[in-house]
């Protein structure tokens, strides 16, 4: 398969709210930069609208709460990537205008175009963008992974039902660890049909 590493919404006012002082950002770049040498592509997930936000329709409860705060303008500081785990040139940053990182953006165009046909997905949070692009992704037959102490949520009980009891009947839930590992050159991901849990790190490989 085809695989590509998605970051999402690590923008710098979402990071303020939700960043518990666990060491997210440096797993999360842990992440990135293990994609990066292992040539797995890196694309980033923004949500950003309009000034006005024409886009923002008042039955939808979340992007009306954002509107009437006034957060995630195109261009306001706050709506920018986190620096810490900023792209690098030529990576690819999609802008989508709702919750799955699908929804009015060209996500799925750049996905078929680099005939990219698995996912590995990571951002804040859990519950919104995560969640949300899991079931469409999931929907548009991607081969689907989760690293889970790479995504955060303002509520860690609702992220730990969501990744111990929802996720893994749609996808590989991984720590950054044990992913990092099964890319590592020379690991089973290197070998063709190697099993989900052998990529895992939790059956040994031969």
């Amino acid at each position: 398969m085809n695989t590509a590493l998605l970051v999402m919404d690590v923008q710098q006012a979402i990071v303020d709210i939700a960043d518990d002082g666990s060491g997210y950002l440096p797993r999360l770049r842990r992440a990135i930069d293990g994609a990066r040498a292992a040539d797995i592509p890196v694309i980033y997930v923004v949500i950003a609208l309009r000034p006005g936000f024409p886009e923002v329709g008042t039955r939808n409860r979340p992007l009306a709460a954002i509107a009437r705060a006034g957060l995630f303008v195109e261009g306001a500081p706050g709506t920018g990537i986190h620096p810490e785990v900023a792209p690098r040139p030529g990576e690819v940053v999609v802008t989508k205008r709702r919750a799955s990182a699908f929804s009015g953006s060209d996500l799925d165009v750049v996905l078929r175009a680099r005939g990219i046909d698995s996912l590995v997905l990571t951002g804040i949070a859990t519950s919104a963008v995560v969640l949300s692009t899991l079931c469409q992704a999931n929907d548009l037959d991607f081969g689907l992974t989760v690293l889970p102490d790479a995504c955060l949520d303002t509520d860690p009980e609702l992220h730990r039902v969501l990744t111990e009891r929802l996720f893994p009947q749609w996808a590989d839930v991984v720590t950054v660890d044990d992913w990092l590992k099964a890319i590592a050159p020379g690991s089973a991901a290197d070998r063709p049909g190697a099993h989900p849990r052998e990529l895992a790190g939790e059956i040994p490989q031969p």
